[in-house]
């Protein structure tokens, strides 16, 4: 056989070292470790990018028609402000305030009012604007600061929907075009609107005015029922401003505005100082995924189970008990490595006394042969060997003694007896 085919040595088969040095082992899982927690991290808080690419107004969008200018508003005033993307938030006993599309259903947005009679506080900003992505190319000076979310206001629009909610909610809405930006007035400021379009509502006896225009038509409202009604008398407060450009990006650029919006606020949230935005009506979140569903009840326990886990078997990894090793057994060949194979299957099986009677007849057909007898029966060589080893015990009682241990340490010591019996004879019949 030559030297490539030869099978290595026992002591060639023992590796030393690893092939990676530790440094080397640590910055893969340290990377590997930082991007699974990004992962989780953009996961949980979805942060997909899906914000800059909604048109619609919400409170992280920075057009002209987006609300993110009035969340960092009330926040410089001294507002805790939250987003909500999920519909778990629509239950906050905080003021809630909703920006409704042009497709949003009237009856699941009468549902969601109806339920917040009993929860909080809420404001609405109704929709108003048909908005798309700008057009045309950017100035190199200005491509710095122009954002991903920034729009073309096309047209003003009247929500229709708004029209098929309940009567207590109900409003008659009309877009009205004037030759110079519509003046307003109410809770003690007054100004001009930033464009010459303005939507209004219709007089309803349940609506409150806050907010009118030059023809006394509603901009801003509260919902207060009639009187002597449940909503009347204890339902949570309900303001909607029905001209978004009062409290939008665009509409807070002027003091007289925003100091609106603020006074808005205010009255709408019992002077408290907890705002919640609601993304999910824009499409934003609205639905739990799996990674925050395993940090609450009842998968919590799970996950810090599998974490601790993690941890365990981080921990194990890098503290062997001494170095590396690899071992491999010598290539065997043969009738050797076939035995050594069947006793090994015979000992893990836990089975060793079904070889006792087997090996006793091999036994037994080896000694009657080394004897020269013809018939190869106990009490035949018993006989024989009583005349060449007297002192010996029987072979009949020795194979008597194989056949009946019962456990693996009998069963050796039996055969290792008759083995030796076998050898003596083997001995005396060559000399």
């Amino acid at each position: 056989m030559s030297e490539a085919l030869a099978p290595p040595s026992q002591g060639s088969a023992v590796r030393t070292a690893s092939p990676f040095t530790r440094g080397s082992v640590l910055a893969i899982l340290v990377v590997g470790f930082s991007a699974f927690v990004a992962m989780l991290y953009f996961l949980g808080a979805g942060d997909t990018g899906g914000e800059s690419a909604n048109r619609n107004a919400h409170a992280s969008s920075n057009a002209l028609h987006g609300f993110a200018g009035l969340t960092r508003l009330l926040e410089a005033n001294g507002y805790n402000v939250e987003k909500s993307r999920e519909r778990s938030g629509l239950e906050t006993p905080d003021l809630l305030i909703l920006t409704p599309t042009r497709s949003t259903n009237p009856d699941d947005f009468a549902e969601i009012l109806e339920s917040r009679q009993y929860q909080g506080p809420t404001l609405v900003i109704l929709p108003k604007w048909i908005a798309a992505r700008p057009q045309g190319e950017v100035a190199e000076e200005d491509e710095e600061r122009v954002q991903d979310d920034w729009v073309q206001l096309i047209s003003p629009y009247s929500p229709e929907w708004a029209g098929e909610l309940p009567e207590l909610y109900s409003m008659n809405l009309s877009v009205e075009f004037k030759e110079q930006p519509a003046r307003w007035g109410g809770m003690r400021f007054a100004g001009q609107l930033p464009m010459n379009s303005i939507l209004s509502s219709e007089h309803n006896p349940n609506h409150e005015a806050l907010v009118i225009d030059d023809n006394g038509r509603r901009l801003a409202l509260n919902v207060i029922g009639q009187e002597g009604t449940y909503f009347y008398d204890e339902a949570h407060w309900l303001t909607i401003v029905v001209e978004p450009d009062l409290m939008n990006n665009h509409g807070l650029a002027d003091p007289a505005r925003a100091a609106l919006a603020l006074a808005l606020i205010e009255q709408a949230g019992y002077d408290e100082k907890r705002v919640t935005f609601d993304l999910t009506m824009v499409g934003i979140g609205g639905a739990t995924n799996l990674l925050t569903l395993a940090f609450r009840p009842p998968f919590l326990a799970a996950t810090l189970c599998l974490i601790l886990a993690t941890l365990i078997v981080g921990w194990r990894a890098f503290l062997r008990f001494g170095p590396v090793v690899a071992q491999s057994q010598e290539a065997r060949f043969g009738k050797t490595q076939l035995v050594t194979n069947g006793a090994g299957l015979i000992v893990r099986a836990g089975r060793l006394q079904l070889l006792a009677e087997p090996f006793a007849n091999l036994a037994q057909r080896k000694v009657a042969r080394t004897l020269g007898l013809s018939n190869p029966d106990a009490d035949a060589i018993d006989a024989a060997l009583a005349q060449r080893l007297p002192d010996e015990e029987p072979f009949s009682n020795r194979v008597d003694k194989l056949k009946s241990a019962s456990r693996a340490g009998e069963v050796l010591r039996a055969a290792q007896n008759l083995n030796n019996l076998a050898s003596k004879v083997t001995g005396i019949s060559r000399r």
